[in-house]
């Protein structure tokens, strides 16, 4: 009986880490396109055309503590300032891989 547990447990975890990181990976994916589609006319390349001072750039990023998920996910969902809210167009599984995005372009230098 204990063997049979510890083989369930076994596969559950692995189950839960294959689809974690398969998940990640489709995540960004998807954030990639709702961005393309959403964002890029404002930052392209991580840019700012309206505030060209407030990119999406890792160093102003982190200057306007907006380097986390949930920084970001408020921002989009919210807006502020000039960008317009996007919680009533987008779902928030969409706003959730947008953020991943960001952040995942920000650390790579867009």
């Amino acid at each position: 009986m204990k063997k049979n547990f510890s083989i369930l447990v076994l596969l559950i975890i692995v189950a839960i880490i294959n689809y974690a990181t398969n998940t990640y990976a489709a995540d960004i994916m998807a954030g990639e396109q709702i961005f393309n589609a959403n964002c890029s006319a404002c930052h392209t390349g991580g840019n700012n055309v309206i505030m060209p001072e407030k990119t999406l750039k890792k160093e102003i990023l982190t200057a306007n503590q907006m380097n986390n998920v949930e920084a970001i996910t408020n921002q989009v969902t919210n807006g502020k300032n000039a960008m317009p809210a996007f919680g009533g167009r987008l779902t928030e599984d969409d706003i959730n891989n947008v953020a991943n995005y960001v952040l995942n372009q920000a650390e790579q230098g867009w």
